[in-house]
């Protein structure tokens, strides 16, 4: 299942892109946990974990990330139990401003597979909310932050 959203962020593209990255639990609205687990200095191979909780269930990611182009483009593949992410954010300069755009895959496993091929079309408008609803929180976070 694939999805795409985007949004507008009075917010210079330095700042949105290190706000997105770094403080990923503080503005997702699914995310309660990220820790990075080996940073990697150029960026691209960074592991970490991540816990999200949507209506009470909890699932635990391991993550890498697989591009790093501050402050224009950063991707990273999520393995989960049910299924696997590839979610990219692009980032373009709105002078001062910042349109973000995230593009997300979501590849079941097992029964989930089976599932998502035949109920795939019923999921995908909640999916296309709840990527509207994350891009608003994270415009939210980012407007008002004043995180370092």
């Amino acid at each position: 299942m694939r999805d795409t959203g985007s949004i507008e962020i009075d917010r210079p593209i330095d700042e949105v892109f290190r706000l997105t990255n770094e403080h990923v639990a503080e503005w997702s609205i699914i995310v309660v946990e990220d820790e990075v687990l080996d940073r990697k200095p150029e960026g691209v191979g960074t592991t970490f974990r991540t816990v999200t909780e949507d209506q009470g269930k909890r699932m635990e990611f391991r993550g890498v990330v697989t591009r790093y182009d501050p402050p224009h483009h950063n991707a990273v593949h999520l393995t989960g139990d049910m299924f696997d992410i590839e979610t990219e954010y692009r980032f373009e300069d709105l002078s001062g401003r910042t349109r973000v755009t995230q593009r997300a895959n979501v590849k079941g496993k097992g029964f989930f597979k089976v599932f998502m091929f035949l109920f795939g079309w019923m999921m995908g408008k909640s999916h296309c909310k709840a990527t509207e609803n994350e891009l608003e929180s994270l415009k939210r976070f980012c407007e008002s932050s004043t995180a370092p």
